[in-house]
């Protein structure tokens, strides 16, 4: 069995470690390299995984590394790791930092980029993920593996559309939370309970998504079938429309793309 090693034992790390033993993984085959004690204690506590405080020879034991810290952290914590790692399989699930960067921090041209969403934590998300030229694709299918527990995923050919990823996906359960908020303030005002409020939206925003999930119909079919002319879903998606809400909407993405991008160029210097 191979050895997955990951830099960085947070959330998303956790999500991942817990799906690989679900998977039935053995917990000998992973390595965690973590610096908060805290988090070290956490790991133990619940996946029964000995982490250790700082990089050592064991990494070299690893076919894939995971780099799983923060992005501004990356390099300080590549460092102690590179001449271990180099012969590995490098995925990442830091956001912004560009695969030219990873493989000069690691020695390895073998890179893969995963943008995940939040929802991975629950294995709800979906990440979109690009592979550098020098990734097999029996590669590819070990990286599909292990982030199989966290939901689903979606290659892109070019790097430069994991911008877009993250501006749709990556941030999106933010926008879906947004939207939820003003659902709920909606309802305090119309003289529910924010208890009421809170259940309606989030299983009328859970249902609405599964059965355009599980529908042939585009989006847009599905709304005009809820919105008679005239009547009460017709008022408020008149009102959304009049204030330009669907064009405001489409610029925030625009915003989200144009600052991964600013990120990725901030992050990639050496």
């Amino acid at each position: 069995m191979s050895t997955v090693a990951f830099i960085g034992g947070g959330n998303m790390a956790g999500a991942l470690i817990g799906g690989l033993l679900q998977s039935g993984r053995p917990v000998s085959s992973i390595l965690v390299v973590e610096p908060v004690e805290a988090q070290r204690v956490k790991l133990l506590q619940t996946f029964g995984v000995v982490a250790l405080p700082a990089a050592a020879p064991a990494l070299s034991q690893a076919q894939i590394v995971v780099w799983a810290v923060k992005p501004q952290l990356f390099n300080e914590a590549a460092v102690p790791c590179a001449g271990r790692v180099n012969g590995a399989l490098q995925l990442s699930v830091m956001a912004g930092i560009r695969t030219d960067a990873i493989a000069r921090a690691t020695g390895s041209q073998a890179v893969v980029r995963a943008m995940p969403n939040t929802p991975a934590l629950i294995g709800q998300g979906i990440s979109g993920l690009y592979a550098r030229p020098e990734v097999t694709e029996a590669q590819k299918a070990e990286v599909d593996a292990l982030l199989a527990p966290t939901g689903r995923r979606v290659w892109v050919a070019q790097e430069a559309d994991l911008d877009a990823v993250t501006a749709i996906s990556g941030s999106g359960p933010a926008y879906v939370f947004y939207v939820v908020e003003a659902m709920i303030a909606a309802a305090e005002r119309m003289g529910l309970s924010t208890e009421q409020g809170r259940e309606l939206a989030l299983a009328t925003v859970a249902g609405a998504a599964a059965l355009a999930q599980q529908s042939e119909d585009s989006p847009a079919v599905l709304r005009e079938r809820v919105t008679s002319k005239g009547g009460t879903t017709h008022a408020a998606i008149s009102s959304l429309e009049a204030d330009g809400v669907r064009d405001a909407f489409v610029r925030a993405l625009h915003a989200a793309q144009a600052r991964a991008r600013e990120l990725g160029d901030e992050f990639g210097k050496a």
